[in-house]
């Protein structure tokens, strides 16, 4: 690490900015200007007149849901989306007032309270629509539950076919208490054109029917974060950009597909950083982990760094991850333990490693990064399921281009 990449220490930069110490030394770090600056990019890519409504369920992808969607609101996004009604409320506690919206049915008896809180839901067909709009009939008209009904086109999950849309639609016009709010559907498979364009051609069959039957049509929005960073955007007039607007491009684009000029236009917000509990030296011969399935070959230099798979570092990881201490590639060896990973830093040039450095383990540092992607492939994995997975417990610090500006720890935010 240049003398340019050095930084005070975590305590003296959340001290400086009045923010209270962390609890641990293992802490993820939320970049809210690289945030910002994808939901600006993401922005230009949907063009005017297309709203741009970011996704921040599962906890923003693992990223604090309350000050990531703080964050998107004061940046100008046009509304949320998440997938439950208690992330949902989560937000509007959080003091959220954009336009919500959430992305899978409700039970019925959650309808008022959707309404109270302005939260839109989303409706298919069947006994459970039926069952949402009767419950919904009691609610207060003047402010009647907005209903987005989804378009099954081939994902094969969920949604009204295209033939019952127009009855489906009729039922929620004709209804009391709620209201017709939006039109949508989720592609299967982006980067299979025939899919795609089979799709788009089923959605555009409903927006049709919809329009034949005499019913005003609402806006319709379809494409997430693959749609809108492939070939050929079909922003219509929303887009849900989801793991784009933490800055990474979805595993199923091929990146050699994607323009740099796209490519580069996203900065990942996540870092996953860790200082040491201890530094020790060990003989040959020494076991590493539970196991153990590493032993030192030589006198070996070992540092145990306090996030294990109780944190989302998955214990798929043991012996074949990496971090980065002083610029320099560094191996996690033996098996991961629910609190704790280790690195062997015997080759690090320089001072003996001790309890003073500081590992990147997710992110860049140095001319290196770790990239959230590399991690899947060692997983065998998403990249969805890295960055979601990381665990509520590990102290979230949020910053910008001045330093920290917010905290989130169990006990705090």
């Amino acid at each position: 690490m240049t003398a340019a990449e050095v930084r005070p220490a975590i305590e003296d930069r959340l001290a400086a900015a009045g923010l209270p110490p962390l609890p641990r030394t293992a802490w993820l770090e939320l970049d809210l200007d690289a945030l910002v600056g994808n939901l600006a990019f993401l922005r230009r890519l949907a063009g005017d007149g297309s709203q741009v409504r970011p996704v921040v369920k599962a906890d923003a992808y693992g990223h604090g849901a309350v000050p990531i969607a703080r964050a998107l609101e004061g940046a100008g996004a046009d509304g949320l989306c998440v997938a439950t009604f208690d992330e949902a409320v989560e937000l509007r506690d959080g003091g959220i007032r954009v336009p919500l919206l959430v992305l899978y049915p409700i039970p019925p008896a959650l309808a008022a309270g959707a309404a109270r809180l302005g939260v839109a839901v989303a409706a298919g067909d069947g006994p459970g629509l039926v069952a949402l709009v009767q419950a919904a009939s009691a609610i207060d008209r003047d402010r009647p539950l907005a209903l987005e009904l989804e378009v099954e086109t081939g994902l094969g999950r969920g949604g009204v076919t295209v033939a019952d849309l127009p009855t489906t639609a009729r039922r929620i016009v004709g209804s009391p208490g709620v209201r017709l709010a939006g039109l949508w559907t989720h592609f299967q498979a982006i980067e299979n054109a025939a899919t795609t364009t089979a799709q788009i051609a089923r959605f555009e069959e409903a927006v049709a029917a919809v329009v034949a039957a005499g019913i005003d049509l609402p806006p319709r929005h379809a494409s997430a974060s693959a749609g809108l960073l492939g070939d050929g955007v079909l922003a219509l007039d929303g887009v849900r950009p989801g793991l784009a607007i933490y800055g990474i491009v979805p595993d199923e684009l091929d990146p050699a597909t994607i323009p740099a000029a796209v490519s580069d236009g996203l900065r990942p917000v996540m870092s996953l950083l860790a200082r040491p509990v201890r530094v020790a030296d060990l003989p040959a011969g020494w076991g590493v982990s539970y196991g153990p399935t590493f032993r030192t070959a030589r006198p070996s230099r070992i540092a145990t760094l306090p996030v294990g798979y109780g944190d989302g570092w998955s214990r798929r990881l043991s012996n074949r991850a990496v971090a980065i201490v002083r610029g320099e590639l560094v191996p996690l060896v033996g098996n991961v333990a629910m609190d704790a990973v280790m690195a062997d830093v015997t080759d690090v040039p320089g001072r003996p490693v001790d309890e003073t450095d500081e590992f990147v383990l997710l992110g860049a540092a140095g001319g290196h990064r770790i990239s959230a992607a590399s991690m899947a492939r060692e997983r065998t994995t998403n990249t969805w399921e890295v960055v979601t997975g990381m665990a509520r417990r590990l102290p979230r610090v949020y910053h910008a281009a001045a330093g920290p500006v917010g905290l989130r720890t169990l006990s705090e935010g």
